[in-house]
């Protein structure tokens, strides 16, 4: 072969390659905490088995970058099921606000979420709250206002009966109980962030809520899509030593309408096949069930190149 014909097969296959190597895609995160541990491994998987590269794109909070992924500025964005109803809906925390061109690419896994306390505090239930100094605001974060209202609510507390706190997001409330600013914050149960906080307050504990039948329709209202379970004491998880009632909530991973099926559907793909990876890049995927993943979530669709995905694996309903 001629060193010209080399040259020119060279060539053209790096003009073939190109789009391929320069195709980059882009999912909405916070900067820190939970939500930044799933999309990470999200983007880890995507560019290691979906042919493409994903890159993170912190943003202040999830409603800063659910409006970016329905006007197709960023291709994907991870939330709890319940701020991505809302916010398809124009509702709560997008209220007037809709954002119609997201879809679901697929539901991940379930967040268990509660009040948490410094072990060594007199806290043990929800009523035993009132009065204490509550973290709100959030203006970064809204979604934990209602979190926390719910978590009052199932005490028969508001805000109202308590001392109000101004904290503008997430992690500036978990060290504001490492500082003692504070009398609980809400926590992830399972998150890296915990360990780091039990060590610093000498413990942690979740406090656990009623979960009558009463209690659960009014979680059902304020944060639809969420309930009340029982989690087991785990002995490598801080924060629960005895069976505790905590929130429990879908978390998603949605799309906006114009990203090409074929880009969906590797995603979703690499997702599905490769949990072991997801689990490697963060244990908060341990709950991750690929064949859970077109669950329905009431009446919010799809993107059809996830269903592309599901009708292969024979898991679409």
């Amino acid at each position: 072969m001629t060193y010209k014909k080399i040259i020119v097969l060279a060539t053209t296959g790096l003009m073939m390659a190109g789009p391929a190597l320069a195709q980059t895609v882009g999912i909405g995160t916070t900067a820190k905490g939970a939500t930044s541990q799933v999309s990470a491994g999200i983007a880890k998987i995507t560019s290691q088995f979906g042919g493409m590269q994903m890159r993170p794109t912190p943003m202040a909070g999830t409603q800063k970058y659910i409006p970016a992924v329905n006007a197709g500025t960023l291709e994907f964005g991870v939330a709890n099921i319940m701020q991505t109803a809302w916010a398809i809906k124009g509702q709560v925390l997008s209220k007037g606000k809709p954002n119609p061109n997201i879809k679901l690419v697929g539901t991940l896994m379930k967040f268990r979420v509660g009040p948490l306390v410094a072990k060594p505090s007199k806290f043990k239930s929800v009523g035993d709250l009132k009065g204490s100094r509550t973290p709100t605001g959030f203006k970064g974060a809204p979604l934990f206002n209602e979190i926390i209202k719910t978590a009052l609510a199932t005490g028969n507390l508001t805000v109202s009966d308590t001392k109000n706190i101004p904290i503008s997001a997430l992690v500036p409330s978990w060290k504001a109980l490492m500082a003692g600013k504070i009398d609980f914050a809400i926590g992830a149960y399972g998150s890296g962030f915990m360990k780091l906080i039990a060590k610093k307050v000498g413990g942690i504990r979740f406090i656990s809520m009623d979960m009558s039948a009463a209690t659960q329709a009014k979680v059902a209202e304020m944060m639809p899509g969420a309930e009340i379970l029982t989690v087991k004491p785990n002995a490598k998880i801080p924060g629960v030593e005895v069976p505790t009632n905590l929130f429990h909530f879908d978390y998603m991973l949605f799309a906006g309408k114009g990203v090409a099926d074929d880009v969906v559907y590797r995603v979703t793909k690499a997702m599905f096949e490769n949990k072991k990876a997801l689990v490697g890049a963060s244990g908060m995927w341990r709950g991750f069930s690929p064949k859970s993943m077109s669950k329905k979530q009431g009446d919010l669709e799809y993107h059809p190149g996830s269903i592309k995905l599901f009708k292969e694996k024979g898991i679409w309903r």
